[in-house]
């Protein structure tokens, strides 16, 4: 399984294209399609911050993603979400894709958009690992696993 080439901003509105702009040797991705998966998010970010501790060459971005719309929805929500996220690592790291939100779940094998998502990916876009929801001990136990072996 790969990621498709999709592109985006980040909430410093610079623009960027994945996998090609994955900064790590391996790079977890959180995809939210809905609000109220940001919680869910949240909950996995402080394993994440010292695993990334322990492995420097893991990134983490998040992608929201929303349904294709013209500049003036996207400026809307880009800049309503920017307003709500004053740290900037974070804002360099949420990368809003604006897409065929069906095409991108076939290709990531994502069954519906009730739950948000969660890869590990390697530099050119593979899939190494995934799980959906919010984080666990045994997630982020099998989570690290991966990351131990991916980058011995």
């Amino acid at each position: 399984m790969q990621l498709p080439t999709v592109k985006g901003s980040n909430l410093l509105r610079q623009k960027m294209v994945f996998p090609n702009d994955f900064a790590g040797d391996i790079n977890l991705v959180f995809i939210a399609f809905l609000r109220r998966h940001q919680d869910l998010i949240d909950e996995w970010v402080p394993f994440i911050e010292e695993l990334a501790k322990e492995h420097p060459e893991l990134h983490y971005y998040e992608f929201p993603t929303l349904p294709s719309r013209g500049p003036i929805y996207r400026t809307f929500l880009n800049e309503g979400m920017r307003a709500g996220i004053p740290n900037e690592a974070t804002r360099a790291r949420t990368i809003t894709l604006y897409l065929d939100k069906s095409a991108f779940r076939k290709a990531l094998d994502i069954e519906n958009e009730q739950n948000s998502w969660v890869y590990l990916f390697d530099k050119s876009g593979k899939v190494l690992w995934r799980t959906a929801g919010r984080f666990s001990p045994e997630k982020g136990a099998a989570l690290k696993d991966a990351a131990d072996l991916f980058l011995k």
